[in-house]
């Protein structure tokens, strides 16, 4: 007997708070991490391991829950996942010591396939028609949930204890673990299969190896013995996951689907979306700041920045923040009629366009504001193609695990892009001050970002889908226009 299904719009609107949530709770904790090193007494290497932890296990929780609500169901692993992340932001608010708080931000990102899981549930759920705008909007509310959890971050750090951080987060959280556990329809779409524990294994191996390699490299030396050896493990661990699935028989990760044309270059723009992005939204508030909290003796050195406070440095964050709100449903309606390689490919345009503005005018407000709004309407365009690109390459049982990695490229993407970022500053300082970056720093970071996204439009335009999806898509666009 078939089972009442959940109005859509009901679904997507859950969806969103979900994917807000999240959001959130991923940036709040960047604008803190000084006040999280005063309180917990702590060191800057151990303190950068509470944002660099979340991202760690992220990026091996994400592909590992996508194929699992795959195989048992999406809508329950994303009540899973949701109350994984509810139970790492009640113990953050609660820790002790940075320890304490490092552990449970591991337990945050392992609740953090929301994203994969939520597209999954859109392809099954909505009418073809309206799944590329509905994905828009979802990977949209990455970018707003992000850059709102910058400006909200700032406001608690300025005026209350650092805690309420993970108490705002795990409010939002635990309304959107209700909402979907009440009503979002279990998926009617799974793949009974095994779990493929060597490849699980392997590819966890390997992603923590290259990410703790590329996020310590800086302190430990690019050419020291951990970062090299560390590299050699993931390359060796990451060629034994991709021969190991090539062998099994059920693989976690289909290798020759990560391989067609449309995934493979889709996942590359990802990676060059995650640098360009990420490097510049952790550039910004930075530039702002200066020279606040300098010493008097060190803030006559120092000829750029706005000496923004952490409240109004995230407020330079919010045009691009509202601009994604509306980039990605529209990305979603361009995409239905020209393909959606094409705002993939003018999303990272839009990205290179702003990151260059901002190597080039930097000198008042305004000029960060406008590239600002310019970035995410970018992002947004490449984030929602991105999305509706994967979802439409691969059959409905492969949506969860193709989405996932595409996820964990953008993240990988994210941390190069950042310790770029930091390197460049750190390589260009102004003489006779304790490393203060130089303005020529900022200039050539945000410069190597636009020539990367540059190269990632450039990859977009040969994302081909597959001609059943474009006989389908001009099947569809026939029946609109006899309507």
């Amino acid at each position: 007997m078939e089972v009442e299904r959940q109005h859509h719009n009901v679904t997507l609107a859950i969806l969103t708070l979900a994917g807000i949530a999240f959001a959130l709770q991923q940036t709040m904790v960047i604008p803190a991490l000084p006040t999280l090193q005063r309180d917990l007494h702590t060191t800057t290497t151990w303190v950068t391991w509470v944002l660099t932890v979340f991202l760690l296990v992220a990026s091996v929780a994400t592909p590992i829950l996508g194929k699992l609500g795959d195989q048992y169901g999406k809508e329950r692993l994303l009540v899973i996942s949701l109350a994984l992340f509810l139970i790492g932001s009640i113990g953050a608010a609660t820790a002790w010591n940075i320890w304490s708080l490092i552990a449970w931000r591991a337990l945050q990102g392992a609740g953090s396939a929301v994203f994969p899981l939520s597209y999954g549930i859109i392809r099954d759920e909505f009418p073809r028609e309206k799944v590329g705008v509905a994905i828009g909007l979802v990977s949209a509310v990455f970018g707003i949930g992000g850059g709102f959890g910058i400006v909200l971050s700032g406001v608690i750090v300025d005026n209350v204890s650092w805690r309420w951080l993970f108490i705002v987060g795990a409010v939002g959280i635990g309304v959107a673990l209700l909402l979907v556990q009440r009503f979002i329809p279990e998926s009617p779409i799974k793949t009974p299969s095994r779990v493929d524990y060597i490849g699980a294994t392997l590819m966890s191996g390997g992603l923590i190896a290259m990410l703790v390699a590329l996020t310590e490299g800086e302190s430990w030396g690019w050419t020291s013995a951990r970062t090299l050896g560390l590299a050699a493990t993931a390359v060796v661990l990451l060629l034994a996951w991709g021969v190991a699935e090539l062998r099994v028989g059920e693989p976690m990760v289909d290798m020759r689907m990560l391989a067609r044309r449309e995934i493979l270059f889709t996942n590359i723009s990802a990676l060059i979306s995650g640098f360009a992005m990420f490097g510049t939204f952790v550039l910004v508030p930075n530039f702002v700041e200066m020279p606040h909290g300098l010493s008097a003796s060190v803030q006559h050195a120092v000829d750029y920045g706005f000496d923004a406070s952490a409240t109004k440095a995230g407020l330079y964050l919010l045009p691009s923040s509202f601009a994604l709100l509306f980039a990605g449903p529209l990305a979603g309606l361009i995409g239905r009629r020209t393909g959606f390689k094409w705002p993939l490919a003018v999303g990272m345009l839009l990205v290179a366009i702003s990151a260059g503005s901002l190597a080039a005018l930097h000198d008042k407000p305004w000029e960060i504001l406008a590239a600002m709004l310019v970035l995410g309407v970018g992002v947004g365009f490449a984030f929602a193609a991105m999305a509706t690109l994967i979802t439409e390459a691969v059959r409905p049982t492969e949506t969860g695990v193709a989405t996932g990695m595409n996820t964990v490229m953008r993240t990988v993407g994210g941390v190069i892009g950042g310790q770029v970022g930091a390197a460049l500053l750190a390589a260009h300082t102004i003489p006779g001050t304790n490393n203060v970056p130089s303005v020529d720093g900022f200039t050539i970071a945000f410069g190597v970002a636009a020539v990367v996204a540059l190269i990632g439009a450039s990859v977009a335009v040969f994302i081909t889908p597959p001609r059943a999806r474009r006989r389908a898509r001009l099947v569809v666009a026939a029946s609109e226009a006899a309507d």
